[in-house]
């Protein structure tokens, strides 16, 4: 039985995390890494990612989850699976303070 190849996956991310993890979010390398390590996607899975703090050296991990697949019923993600942000409410995990030294604020203002 083949699987079908998913056109769209929205994923949603931590609505505290910073302008610099957003960058990295959406940086088109970051998108390219999940279509090849996750081969497969439903609603409710929950990926563990490591983003890039740069030179530095921490961790910043947040939890992704998977919100929607397209078309309904489709599981394989492909090089060609559009990938789509949206926020929930959450906080982000992980030694942040190494890139200045108040580190970077949470864009929504929850987190001092």
């Amino acid at each position: 039985m083949a699987t079908e190849s998913a056109t769209n996956v929205v994923v949603s991310f931590p609505d505290e995390l910073s302008a610099w993890g957003r960058d990295q979010l959406f940086a088109s390398r970051f998108v390219n890494y999940l279509r090849r390590v996750h081969t497969t996607a439903a609603v409710g899975d929950e990926w563990d990612e490591f983003l890039d703090v740069g030179c530095c050296g921490d961790s910043l991990t947040l939890t992704l989850r998977v919100e929607a697949v397209e078309p309904e019923g489709a599981t394989a993600l492909t090089g060609k699976t559009e990938i789509e942000y949206v926020e929930r409410e959450g906080a982000v995990h992980g030694g942040w303070r190494v890139q200045s030294a108040d580190g970077p604020a949470a864009t929504t203002g929850k987190e001092s």
